[in-house]
């Protein structure tokens, strides 16, 4: 007897999850229920790098999707005036720090900031990252592995993309054509047990499951159904709203970047993601320091500034809940996606969580791959409820750092994160904290000394905050002969210029997708 899933919600979360069912388990019985009366959010335009785990775990190739979904490639994510009002901005690049031939590893960088800067806080993934060479040209090359070192195309490489046009690809490519069951009805009730969801009453039509996946957005119609408590997020990541707008390119050239913008305004930030037909933007606020018409305007300007009649465009507003539910998987009810929790647009942690938890999710599953029935046992549900609740503090922790390393105290909005104090624990109770502020600090640090691993090095580094006044208690920074400063300074300057001439015949990531995704739709 097959197993029976059934999935609640459609959306890029739902045909993810469909998806991920259908490759790892191709023998089950899927469904997919979608309200025909409940619109997508679909702004979750921008991923991570690790999201090409989850498309080779369900045997897609970036050739299969990109031009169905007006993708384009992103090595990086910038952010600008998170620090300081021009500040020139930073970058987080998606790759491993090149260390070799360094004489104390990231903190070389600090050296050179210490004897010779102050620096702009660009030039640490510049000096570090060799990615940055194609990032800083706005150019691409997919064979670029053999000549930049710690680069690798299939894992360093992530996508922006049409998320509504992404599931929407997923449903008509993989999910229907594998046999899964799509049901466009609403959800009328749901008739539970002692062992969770007994049947989803369709009208005139009851729905059994073995498993039922909650992918309802921040609705989580089937996981609220249990009353599991939701932990906010509200008093450390103040922002709760955004304005979206779809915006044409001005010069296409000049505008389609390799990475992901990230612009500070007065009461949150600005996302800029360009697509191949068009730039997504939004402006992420918080509506206790902003009302939904003084954001509108901010945005307007800011639009403005960058040579849009602000009056010609559409905009959508959405409202954001962040934080977390304490559990995500209770009886039979797993939470995937917005229903589970979310922590706000930076970072492109939205899509992150979504196939990150499908992953451990598949983890739990596979030894019930061969069973009748799904035996899940509390042990198992615990487990993936850790897991993806430290997963998910952590990462909430990475975003937190954006706002707490800040020095800005131009508005109200700025001046409450400046002075915020960071309870890291209460955040989230359950959980041992291993990340964070403290990890920042101290837990990545060993003898002053960053990790290269993750990405707090890069954000800590681009908001001016460093972790040495000693290399090692052995080695004190003034006593450092001059000539060893400054071999250390010109080896970081000599690679950056030997990365830049190893991408001068590269081309242009226009002009790459041009060539090759869109050669017939350019």
């Amino acid at each position: 007897m097959s197993k029976k899933i059934v999935i609640v919600g459609g959306g890029s979360a739902g045909w993810m999850t469909a998806t991920t069912f259908i490759r790892c388990f191709p023998d089950w019985d899927i469904s997919l229920i979608e309200s025909p009366n409940i619109p997508i959010s679909g702004v979750g335009e921008s991923t991570l790098q690790s999201i090409n785990t989850w498309l080779r775990l369900v045997g897609i190739e970036d050739k299969d999707f990109m031009r169905d979904c007006d993708a384009t490639y992103k090595l990086s994510i910038k952010f600008e005036n998170f620090y300081k009002k021009g500040d020139g901005g930073f970058h987080y690049p998606f790759s491993e720090p090149d260390l070799d031939g360094t004489q104390y590893g990231l903190n070389d960088w600090h050296l050179k900031n210490i004897y010779k800067g102050p620096l702009p806080n660009s030039d640490y993934a510049d000096s570090m990252f060799s990615v940055m060479a194609l990032v800083n040209e706005d150019k691409f090359d997919k064979n670029i592995d053999n000549k930049l070192s710690n680069f690798k195309y299939g894992k360093n490489t992530s996508y922006h993309f049409d998320a509504t046009k992404f599931g929407q690809w997923l449903k008509d490519n993989i999910c229907l054509p594998s046999g899964l069951t799509h049901i466009q009805k609403e959800v009328t009730e749901i008739v539970k047990d002692d062992d969770g969801i007994k049947h989803l009453v369709l009208g005139d039509t009851n729905i059994t499951a073995d498993l039922f996946i909650d992918c309802t957005g921040f609705k989580s119609q089937l996981l609220s159904s249990f009353d599991v408590p939701f932990n906010s997020y509200q008093d450390y990541l103040p922002n709760n709203r955004a304005w979206a707008v779809q915006v044409p390119y001005l010069d296409k050239q000049k505008q389609m970047h390799p990475y992901t913008s990230c612009t500070a305004l007065d009461n949150g930030w600005v996302w800029d993601i360009p697509l191949w037909s068009r730039i997504g933007k939004g402006y992420v606020y918080s509506d206790k320091h902003a009302s939904t018409d003084d954001a509108l305007l901010e945005l307007k300007k800011h639009l403005s500034d960058k040579g849009y009649d602000p009056e010609e465009l559409k905009y959508k507003d959405i409202k954001m809940r962040t934080g977390l539910h304490e559990k995500l998987w209770v009886k039979n009810v797993v939470a995937i996606g917005l229903s589970a929790g979310f922590i706000e647009p930076l970072e492109s942690n939205g899509l992150f969580v979504t196939h990150e938890f499908l992953i451990e999710l598949m983890r739990i599953l596979q030894r019930e791959e061969h069973d009748d029935s799904i035996v899940a046992t509390e042990f198992d549900k615990g487990t993936f409820n850790l897991r993806t609740t430290k997963m998910f503090t952590e990462f909430t922790h990475f975003v937190i750092l954006h706002y707490a390393l800040s020095a800005r105290n131009d508005t109200p909005y700025w001046k409450e994160l400046l002075n915020k104090d960071y309870d890291w624990e209460l955040l989230n109770p359950n959980i041992t904290i291993s990340s964070g502020m403290r990890y920042l600090a101290m837990d990545r640090m060993s003898n002053n000394q960053f990790q290269p691993n993750g990405g707090p090095h890069c954000v800590a580094a681009g908001l001016n905050w460093h972790p040495i006044d000693r290399i090692t208690e052995k080695l004190d920074i003034n006593k450092l002969q001059e000539e060893q400063v400054d071999f250390i300074v010109q080896y970081l300057d000599k690679r950056k210029a030997l990365w830049k001439e190893r991408v001068k015949n590269c081309q242009t990531l226009y002009d790459y997708l041009k060539g090759t995704i869109y050669k017939d739709n350019a």
